[in-house]
């Protein structure tokens, strides 16, 4: 497939993750860090520290933001960290397992969203979409 992508890798369109409101009657905790790119590069960025090493299997993209599958696997991050940041016991430490490791892992690999790009040269890939095909009518 060489349909050229543009300058992003992924239709950016909706890639934010739906918020559910609080209740009314809830009040919602106050966030700590004010949005996702705020969080990557304050806290994620410093404390998941690695060796990039794009033939060794580690990649990340400076310019993540370009890429809808991290901006989603980030927010995720994200939300979740704020949410499990508020249990003083155990909250930490499942982020950590469930969460930041898990889809960390997703996004540095080889194969991952960032594949082809590197901290020096920046973002390069364009990766296509998966291919899919209409399901047979009435099936959904």
């Amino acid at each position: 497939m060489s349909e050229d992508l543009g300058e992003w890798d992924d239709d950016l369109d909706g890639t934010t993750a739906d918020v559910a409101e609080p209740a009314k009657d809830e009040e919602a905790p106050e966030l700590f860090y004010s949005n996702v790119a705020e969080f990557v590069s304050d806290k994620l960025a410093t404390q998941y520290r690695r060796q990039i090493n794009v033939q060794g299997g580690v990649i990340w993209c400076p310019q993540w933001w370009k890429h809808s599958e991290a901006i989603s696997r980030l927010e995720a991050l994200w939300r979740a960290w704020e949410f499990l940041r508020l249990d003083g016991t155990t909250g930490m430490s499942v982020w950590w397992r469930d969460h930041a490791d898990h889809h960390m892992s997703v996004l540095l690999s080889a194969d991952g969203p960032f594949k082809g790009c590197n901290p020096d040269d920046g973002h390069r890939s364009k990766l296509a979409p998966l291919p899919c095909e209409e399901p047979p009518a009435g099936l959904f």
